[in-house]
């Protein structure tokens, strides 16, 4: 127990220590989630039709909107808040359980209208049904806040996982049994009484040691106001893109919208997950210290837009035969909207970093203007571009990602102190050594390889081929522009084999906050030597959305959840 009342928080060392093994036990936790969802999303996609898959993402369309009013925000503010975790905890959770039975409420009185807008009796009957979730998902908000608070690492490495694979054997389970899109319905339900179950045990908190108070719900609502705002118009967003492609096309083009942005957005969704878990609590900590918060944002921003660009434009080189093989020729046009989509995740790698920086700085006033940005443009390019069909919807939601993003280091320059030169310094090279990737895997897949005419197993070997050739020449084009970066992952690399062959020879595992082995060479995020950096302490912060991941508009108000794998389904 602690000084806060909460049982397993302590102190682990430097911050930047706890950073490292954050980033690393997240990326394992992600590979597991994300390894489990994509491979139900392939057999799924074999056993049911892209009608099938449209029907449930329309009785679904209102969950993730309805979610966040729910929450209302108060993850973040609990997460965020410096004080009596307590009185806050128990204050978030009570309003968190009412704002979720009301919304479950409202989902089912919306049913019939659900139906109407979809001209599908079906589509109603699922959004009754699943409108339970809505409360279940409530009971999450509390547990899952305060061990991402006290960066505990199991949420990710136990509940995670735990709920992507209990969703994604009941669905595969119940779907080839005969049960149509109700094995879905079905695997929600299932998905999320695991995900409480998790939860509650291992956050060992429960309600009832300090009184709910209405001042501090309104002080906690204040600054959750922005991130509501944001969460309000981009789940609006979704629901108006769902509708428009759902009417306007066809409920086959609907389920093809739904897999194809699934794939799509399997990048952005890991740069949420971890940017909102590592450096929302991680900059609320260092806000106060201008030097290590400029470096710390420009050292997140470099390594994160360095991976993302190249996944990126992979996917505009490999996409739509990828998607042919893996889930059939009738899912291609899917694999159009991918390649139309591929640029989602570079726009949430500067949306993540900005909009972290700026929640952990106290400035989440800023992300109104993100969120303006991304309604406006959202749905204008979506009219603009939807008589190109699939890959005009792709290619709006691409646009739309970019502009928030780049709206969001706009904002986050002065807040966190960086120069347009220090952001260009970070984002082009990457872009024109992926550029240059892009062009020979491209042009050998279009004019010579033809993937997608080939048997399976062979067209899989020509596919991971591809992908290493495109690797080879992005890292060296980044080896001649900016040959720091491949000694530093290089360095990285190194320490990291001998800290886990040290482990497998001695069975003893070297403290995160040993300065003589970091998983990286570089200095703990935001200092050069750590010497004063702050120890995690009971006193910290936690948490994001969507379950999502959702769509173009942005990690700012989203909640990273273990059923974000799940409402894409």
């Amino acid at each position: 127990m602690t000084d806060n009342g909460t049982p397993g928080l302590r102190e682990t060392g430097s911050l930047g220590s706890t950073l490292r093994r954050g980033a690393v036990l997240s990326a394992v936790a992600l590979v597991i989630v994300q390894t489990v969802s994509f491979l139900q999303t392939l057999v799924i996609a074999r056993l049911l039709s892209p009608a099938e898959i449209g029907i449930f993402a329309a009785g679904t369309v209102l969950t993730s909107f309805l979610i966040t009013f729910s929450e209302g925000g108060l993850r973040h503010a609990l997460i965020q808040h410096d004080g009596d975790v307590e009185e806050v905890a128990n204050t978030v959770f009570w309003a968190t359980i009412v704002t979720g039975a009301l919304m479950s409420a409202l989902m089912l009185a919306a049913s019939p209208f659900v139906a109407m807008v979809f001209d599908s009796e079906t589509a109603g009957l699922i959004a009754a049904i699943t409108s339970g979730t809505l409360l279940l998902h409530a009971f999450t908000n509390v547990p899952d806040s305060l061990m991402q608070r006290r960066f505990d690492f199991r949420r990710r490495l136990i509940v995670d996982p735990g709920v992507a694979i209990s969703f994604a054997v009941t669905s595969v389970v119940l779907c080839s049994s005969g049960y149509g899109v109700w094995g879905l319905v079905i695997a929600t339900y299932a998905s999320h009484v695991v995900w409480i179950a998790s939860t509650w045990g291992l956050a060992r908190w429960r309600p009832g040691g300090a009184r709910p108070s209405y001042r501090l719900w309104r002080r906690l609502a204040r600054f959750a106001l922005p991130m509501v705002l944001d969460g309000f118009v981009e789940r609006i967003r979704e629901v108006i893109e769902t509708v428009v492609v759902g009417r306007g096309l066809s409920e086959s083009a609907l389920g093809q919208y739904r897999y194809g942005r699934r794939m799509a957005m399997l990048p952005g969704v890991a740069i949420v997950q971890i940017c909102s878990y590592v450096l929302f609590p991680a900059f609320s900590r260092i806000a106060g210290e201008a030097d290590r918060l400029r470096s710390a944002f420009l050292r997140a921003l470099g390594w994160i837009w360095f991976a993302s660009v190249p996944v990126a434009f992979l996917l505009v080189a490999l996409g739509e035969p990828m998607v042919v093989v893996l889930l059939g020729e009738r899912w291609r046009e899917a694999g159009v909207l991918l390649v139309a989509m591929a640029g989602y995740g570079l726009g949430e790698a500067m949306n993540s970093v900005s909009a972290e920086a700026m929640k952990g700085a106290g400035r989440s006033d800023r992300l109104n203007w993100m969120t303006l940005t991304g309604f406006v443009a959202g749905i204008g390019l979506l009219l603009l571009l939807l008589p190109l069909g699939l890959a005009g919807v792709g290619l709006a939601v691409t646009l739309t990602s970019v502009l928030v993003g780049g709206t969001g280091l706009s904002l986050a320059r002065s807040v966190v102190g960086v120069s347009i030169r220090d952001l260009m310094r970070e984002l082009v090279p990457p872009v024109l050594c992926a550029l240059a990737a892009l062009a020979v895997v491209g042009s050998l897949e279009h004019r010579l390889v033809h993937s997608d005419e080939r048997p399976i197993p062979a067209a899989l070997g020509l596919l991971a081929a591809e992908s290493v050739a495109f690797a080879l020449v992005y890292l060296a084009s980044i080896r001649m522009v900016a040959p720091d970066r491949i000694g530093i992952l290089r360095s990285g690399l190194r320490s990291l084999l001998a800290r886990c062959r040290q482990h497998a020879e001695t069975g003893a595992v070297v403290p995160d906050d040993d300065p003589a082995a970091p998983l990286t060479p570089a200095p703990s995020l935001g200092s050069t030597a750590d010497p004063g950096a702050r120890n995690v302490t009971t006193s910290s912060p936690d948490i994001l959305d969507r379950r999502t991941r959702s769509s173009a508009g942005g990690a700012a108000g989203r909640r990273e959840g273990p059923n974000e794998h799940r409402t894409e389904q």
